[in-house]
């Protein structure tokens, strides 16, 4: 039985939020989002709370509950707080540049990476070596961020490469004669 669909989601006052069916549209002042659940879950609206149950006795409706808040509760946290992946660049000679909405990427390669962000996804470059991806959707900004991670992941020798600002990276001891 899913513990996470008994807690409602609290909707602050700057956001707003439609519910149509199974179709939820969540506006703020970060943007708007909308996702449609289908019929396995009730949700209602009751005052500034949003409610969730199961709308069978089956498991999977149950199980669809607790996943259906989550995806809620991030969707009202992105229009009105946002969410942010920061990443770091370990090398020598490797450098991030935000230009709009494309970010340039020196990572040793013999070419240089240019990674276009998807719509409503912002990058920006506070130093060569920082990288921090902000966003609404919080699916959107962790996945850009694993893309840009994946073009030089960190090596287990060295360090070397883009991980990101909380990531611990265990270095091997190298071959002794």
């Amino acid at each position: 039985m899913s513990r996470i669909a008994k807690y409602p989601v609290d909707i602050p006052a700057k956001v707003e939020v439609q519910l149509s069916g199974g179709r939820v549209d969540v506006t703020g002042p970060l943007g708007s989002l909308s996702h449609d659940f289908g019929g396995s879950v009730k949700i209602e609206r009751k005052d500034n709370q949003i409610t969730f149950a199961a709308a069978n006795g089956d498991q999977h409706s149950r199980a669809m509950s607790g996943t259906c808040r989550a995806l809620v509760n991030n969707m009202v946290r992105g229009v009105s707080e946002g969410f942010s992946k920061k990443l770091t660049l370990v090398g020598v000679g490797y450098r991030a540049a935000a230009a709009g909405d494309t970010l340039n990427l020196t990572l040793g390669f013999s070419h240089p990476v240019a990674h276009k962000m998807p719509a409503g996804v912002t990058v920006v470059t506070p130093t060569q070596t920082e990288i921090i991806i902000k966003g609404a959707d919080r699916q959107r900004v962790g996945q850009v961020a694993a893309e840009v991670r994946a073009y030089r992941p960190p090596e287990p020798y060295k360090g070397k490469g883009v991980r990101y600002s909380d990531e611990v990276v265990a270095l091997k001891e190298t071959k002794k004669k």
